[in-house]
């Protein structure tokens, strides 16, 4: 392998990993893990880790809850609101991961984009969830439940396989998400808001007393 082609396919895992993390991270590091395993994927050494079986069945448990937990209506749109805290820190630690033995200023250069892909997919999903649950169509949680699988182990093995065309179609959709995560925003952010005020972290709004005569 060239050191293009080595470059090439350094920077598909790079984001691809992290990319796949923020739409469903347990998927991803089942896949990462697995392949690692059984010699079908080419772990760097950063990312080896994934192969041991304990974090194998961490994952594999997790994905089955998840599983579950992302068909049901409101619960999915909860553990979205959640898994901010874990899947964009777990993108870029799996993109800082990828690049490899390098210099720590690259380390955390791919950190950081790694970070950011994983914070686009993510939003991406976590809008297009709080739309379908609030929309009349009969689109069930279930289709886009596995759709999204689908399009992770797919996503994965595009960037494994053809780094290329999964870098172009990475910029695609990062295209997408940058004119349609404007129109999401406000829907992500009442399901922060609300989730904030659940945990306690922020407190509910005052409703202010009616003092006014026959109020």
């Amino acid at each position: 392998m060239s050191s293009y082609e080595s470059l090439i396919a350094t920077l598909a895992l790079t984001m691809g990993s992290s990319w796949a993390s923020g739409i469903n991270l347990y998927a991803a590091l089942l896949i990462l893990g697995l392949g690692g395993v059984t010699g079908n994927i080419a772990l760097p050494y950063e990312l080896a880790v994934l192969e041991n079986p304990f974090i194998i069945g961490a994952a594999g448990t997790m994905y089955l809850v998840q599983f579950f937990a992302d068909k049901i209506p409101g619960v999915d749109s909860i553990s979205d609101a959640l898994h901010t805290f874990v899947r964009i820190p777990a993108g870029a630690m799996l993109a800082a991961g990828a690049v490899g033995d390098v210099s720590p200023a690259l380390e955390i250069a791919a950190g950081i984009l790694g970070g950011g892909a994983a914070t686009t997919s993510h939003a991406a999903k976590t809008g297009t969830r709080l739309m379908i649950n609030t929309s009349p169509e009969p689109v069930s949680n279930w289709t886009a439940s596995i759709s999204e699988d689908l399009i992770v182990i797919g996503g994965l093995w595009t960037a494994l396989n053809h780094p290329i065309l999964f870098l172009i179609l990475f910029i695609i959709f990062v295209g997408l998400a940058i004119w349609l995560l404007p129109k999401l925003w406000k829907l992500i952010r009442a399901l922060l808001i609300k989730t904030a005020r659940f945990l306690r972290i922020i407190s509910p709004p005052v409703v202010a007393d009616d003092d006014t005569p026959g109020g």
